[in-house]
């Protein structure tokens, strides 16, 4: 098995595709007006509206309010990157700290309040686990 996508459902589809491509500096491909991706090497992100719930048949996934799950990303300095991050949200749940298990983290929420977790490995174990 391969995990191959996270997909994110949305109200208002363009701001939250606007908002992954600035914090991933990543370009998004639009397959219709309801459904985009961003790649990121070994895994996308996917973008869908509310609309494409639908063909699921009904309505499974909600947006907004998911405070159980975050959408963690690997980045080579997480204090570099709170610099950048800081204006494109005022949704800041923690500004970048150093976690016990050795990474140092910046976890913030995206327009629909979805989790998002920078990190960048600083302890030799987490170094290693991560090289």
């Amino acid at each position: 098995m391969k995990l191959t996508s996270l997909r994110v459902i949305t109200k208002d589809i363009r701001p939250s595709v606007q908002f992954y491509e600035k914090v991933t500096g990543l370009t998004a491909r639009w397959y219709t007006e309801d459904f985009a991706e961003l790649s990121a090497g070994t895994i996308t992100i996917a973008i869908g509206s509310l609309r494409t719930m639908k063909l699921f048949g009904g309505n499974p996934a909600t947006p907004a309010g998911n405070k159980n799950t975050i959408i963690e990303f690997l980045v080579p300095d997480v204090d570099e990157s709170y610099q950048r991050i800081k204006t494109l949200t005022n949704d800041i749940i923690q500004e970048p700290t150093t976690m016990p298990w050795g990474n140092r983290s910046l976890l913030f929420c995206d327009p629909d309040g979805n989790l998002i977790n920078f990190f960048t490995p600083v302890s030799d174990e987490a170094i290693k686990k991560f090289s």
